[in-house]
């Protein structure tokens, strides 16, 4: 990515919407879109896309990630995995909380996880 003059990494980053409705849409672009998308896809069932609630959250994990999570459909290892990604106690994941859970996930599958 280019560097506009006089516009910082923000500018960039706000105008980000060039590759959203292409096909030549790079992989890892790809990948991020497809991430936010499901998270915002699961997040809406209750109206809010901004967060998913503790039932959003088990959904999304049974249904896309089954073999990344194990028991993704067990109560109690929802509860657990949700308490220990909700940084703010508020019975909610934030993207950035959810995002916490992905790159851990992503570090163990590339086998960077110690």
């Amino acid at each position: 990515m280019v560097r506009a003059e006089g516009q910082g990494l923000l500018y960039l980053l706000q105008h980000r919407t060039l590759y959203l409705n292409t096909a030549a849409q790079p992989t890892m672009e790809a990948a991020i879109n497809t991430l936010v998308t499901q998270f915002k896809t699961f997040a809406g069932k209750d109206g809010c896309s901004n967060t998913l609630s503790r039932d959003e959250f088990q959904n999304l994990l049974t249904a896309q990630l089954p073999n990344f999570v194990k028991n993704a459909s067990d109560p109690a290892t929802v509860d657990q995995l949700m308490g220990s990604l909700d940084e703010n106690n508020d019975g909610e994941l934030t993207f950035s909380e959810f995002w916490q859970l992905l790159g851990k996930l992503a570090s163990t599958q590339g086998g960077f996880s110690q």
